[in-house]
C-alpha cells in the first residue's frame, strides 16, 4: 500500500473527531458559561485549532516513543501559551506559537459583540495585545496552515523513520 494512501485514510477518518469534538464540547460549554461571541464562532475556531493540534499529534506519535509523544503533547501547549501571553517576548517569537492564534480568535470573537461602556474595554484589551478586529479570518487560517504543515512534518517522519 502507498504510504500516502496510508496518511490521507487514517487523516481522513480522524476528521469526524475533529468535526464532532467542538461540537460536545461547546454543548457543555454554553450550558455553563454565556459568552458574547457566537456558537458558530467558537466551533469554528475550535474546529481549526483542533485541526491544528492533532497535527502536532501525529508528528509527536510518528516521531517518539509513546512516552515520550504523551509528554510532548502535554508540555508543548503549557510552553507555548506562557511564551504567547508574555509582554516581554518578542512578536517574531509570538507568532510562531499556534496557542497565540488561537487565543486571538477567541478574543475577537467576543469582543466583536461588546457595546455601550465595554467598547472603551475592547479597544483598550485589543490595543494591548495587538490584536486587530479583522485579524479574526487571519487566526483562522494560520491554525488551518499549521495544521496542514504539521500534517505534512508526520508524513516526511513516517517515511523516513519507516513507521506506521
Amino acid at each position: 500500500m502507498s504510504s500516502a494512501a496510508y496518511f490521507l485514510a487514517r487523516d481522513t477518518v480522524d476528521h469526524f473527531n475533529t468535526i464532532i469534538k467542538p461540537i460536545v464540547y461547546l454543548s457543555m460549554f454554553y450550558f455553563f458559561n454565556n459568552p458574547r461571541s457566537s456558537i458558530q464562532d467558537n466551533y469554528i475556531i475550535l474546529v481549526a485549532l483542533v485541526y491544528c493540534v492533532t497535527g502536532i499529534g501525529y508528528t509527536f506519535a510518528i516521531s517518539f516513543q509513546p512516552s515520550s509523544a504523551q509528554l510532548w503533547s502535554a508540555l508543548l501547549p503549557v510552553i507555548l501559551t506562557l511564551i504567547a501571553t508574555q509582554t516581554n517576548n518578542a512578536e517574531w517569537m509570538k507568532n510562531l506559537c499556534y496557542t497565540k492564534w488561537a487565543l486571538e480568535a477567541f478574543v475577537l470573537s467576543n469582543a466583536e459583540r461588546y457595546s455601550g461602556v465595554w467598547l472603551v474595554t475592547r479597544c483598550g484589551s485589543l490595543k494591548q495585545n495587538v490584536y486587530e478586529i479583522d485579524d479574526w479570518w487571519l487566526s483562522i487560517g494560520i491554525l488551518i496552515l499549521y495544521g496542514v504543515t504539521f500534517r505534512l512534518i508526520a508524513y516526511i517522519c513516517m517515511v523516513t523513520l519507516l513507521r506506521k
